[in-house]
């Protein structure tokens, strides 16, 4: 039987609350033992696509796969909740226990709880084990839960917003842990995030999705090789053209200069900008938040 190459597989993925389209035909394609990001704002669609793929909420089509299983299926929704670490944004935890009463009573649950790896983390993320959950930090509570997830001998974990209010010391701490961890054990990682610096920093893949729908897909070192923006000046006023070059995301005019972002390249692009005239055109890269910036629609 030949394995499913995506741990996480979606397509046209639909869901709609009272007539409002929360995710509007989504497909992902998510690989073993890779980091994805998942890139939005708030309410772009991120955590219900989560409930989505955690089986905690129906598709209202399309559909979702999990290490090959049907999210939607009430059994195969136990076994993928089984085989993934989940941290949400809440970081919901039991306050009336100890660090380490939780983690004993996390860890019965999990056959294959990793002791190991909680000591390990217990030591890096400095937790105090004798302390109760209620006393803690908003950043310890973080540290807390990713443990937690980590520990549990997963095959998948998903996080939704991890570092959300954290400072950026903690930020740092969190993600190289993740990093190392990944590497370490094979672990695929689902990073559900609005903040792109975190994404840019240790994602392989990733999906910009906005308002339910993707956007912007690929592997992040191809889109930083592949988004351009060619910055063409005039002696007067800009033209209007109409570029037929493929892969034009967006065209911006203002005074003398002509602005064109495109992710295929600039080199189609330059062939129609000469016959345009300008006194001068330079090329420059396009970071990750500039992709996201130009792509995502402005609120009203």
């Amino acid at each position: 039987m030949v394995a499913d190459p995506f741990v996480i597989e979606t397509a046209d993925l639909r869901k709609n609350y009272d007539g409002v389209e929360a995710v509007r035909g989504l497909s992902l394609e998510v690989s073993a033992a890779s980091i994805y990001g998942f890139l939005g704002r708030n309410g772009a669609g991120k955590t219900t696509t989560i409930k989505i793929l955690l089986g905690m909420a129906r598709p209202t089509s399309g559909h979702a796969r999990v290490f090959g299983l049907a999210a939607d299926a009430p059994e195969a929704s136990v076994e993928i909740r089984r085989r993934t670490g989940f941290v949400s944004e809440d970081k919901d935890l039991y306050d009336y226990m100890t660090v380490q009463d939780i983690i004993r009573f996390t860890a019965a649950f999990y056959p294959r709880w990793r002791g190991d790896l909680e000591q390990r983390y217990l030591r890096t993320f400095e937790l105090p084990a004798a302390r109760k959950v209620k006393t803690l930090s908003r950043g310890m509570r973080t540290k807390l839960a990713l443990l937690l997830a980590l520990c549990r001998g997963a095959d998948l974990l998903v996080l939704d917003e991890p570092t959300s209010g954290l400072d950026p010391a903690m930020t740092e701490e969190v993600l190289q842990a993740l990093v190392s961890h990944v590497a370490g054990e094979e672990l695929t990682v689902f990073f559900s995030s609005h903040q792109i610096a975190e994404v840019d920093q240790i994602a392989d893949r990733v999906t910009i999705i906005d308002r339910g729908r993707a956007v912007v897909t690929g592997a992040l070192d191809d889109l930083r090789e592949n988004y351009r923006r060619v910055q063409l000046v005039f002696d007067g006023d800009a033209p209007e053209p109409a570029f037929r070059a493929p892969g034009i995301v967006r065209v911006r005019r203002d005074g003398r200069v002509l602005s064109v972002l495109s992710s295929a390249g600039a080199e189609q692009i330059l062939d129609e900008a000469r016959a345009l005239s300008p006194v001068s055109v330079n090329i420059v890269p396009v970071t990750l938040k500039e992709i996201f910036l130009e792509t995502v629609t402005v609120e009203d």
